[in-house]
């Protein structure tokens, strides 16, 4: 992994931020617009939801429909959401 101290360059060796920085912006984002709250226990999810907008947002919203309904008909019930809106959540098991 390469660091970078801004205090002494924007970029070196190949290696910057923006990256890092538009997805988390664009995370910061959805949660203002769309998401209106994140939890934590489904961070992981929103950043996957985040990371797939981010790598399809040039294909058009039919294209991105048909995939997500694709995708929707061959999975499995989902082992994070089965049961959420019942709030059959397992509390996490404390050591």
């Amino acid at each position: 992994m390469k660091r970078i101290n801004h205090q002494e360059a924007y970029s070196h060796d190949g290696a910057c931020t923006n990256w890092a920085e538009l997805f988390f912006s664009r995370l910061r984002r959805a949660e203002i617009g769309h998401h209106h709250h994140v939890a934590g226990a489904y961070l992981l999810r929103y950043a996957q939801e985040a990371a797939w907008r981010e790598d399809n947002r040039r294909r058009s919203n039919g294209e991105q429909i048909r995939d997500v309904a694709g995708f929707a008909m061959k999975a499995k019930p989902s082992v994070d959401f089965c049961g959420y809106k019942q709030r059959h959540l397992q509390e996490p098991t404390k050591s």
